[in-house]
């Protein structure tokens, strides 16, 4: 794996990591106070702010790898993508009495996974050495 994907791939790693870790924290110690404006319930917030500070760990100890091994980083760029996915579905959906704010801040988070899923994969691009075909 080229050294300088590895290093974007890394620095990706951890921001999402760290990123992750504050919102499982901010979800899981707000849960009652945010639910009333954006209209996610608390039996929601507080499974969601657990499985972030899970997907947390797990970036962290990918990133903390000394090289980071592809199927890995392939795992983290599908998690976001499968994330941002299902945050797209949960606001489409009647599942959740989101408020408007509570729509937008789906939507933003929806946004920022997508990003880190593209940097992630982009990093991993640059990572993988080409074969022969190019591929």
């Amino acid at each position: 794996m080229d050294g300088r994907g590895q290093d974007l791939l890394r620095t990706v790693l951890r921001v999402d990591g760290w990123s992750t870790a504050v919102f499982g924290i901010v979800m899981l110690a707000l849960a009652g106070p945010l639910s009333g404006p954006l209209g996610l319930p608390v039996a929601w917030a507080v499974p969601f702010g657990v499985a972030m500070l899970g997907g947390a760990a797990a970036l962290g100890l990918i990133a903390g790898y000394p090289r980071i091994p592809a199927r890995l980083a392939a795992m983290a760029v599908a998690g976001n993508g499968v994330s941002a996915v299902a945050m797209l579905a949960l606001v489409a959906s009647p599942l959740l009495p989101l408020t408007a704010l509570g729509v937008t801040f789906v939507l933003v988070g929806a946004f920022v996974v997508a990003v880190y899923a593209v940097l992630e994969y982009a990093g991993l691009r640059r990572a993988r050495p080409l074969t022969a075909a190019g591929s």
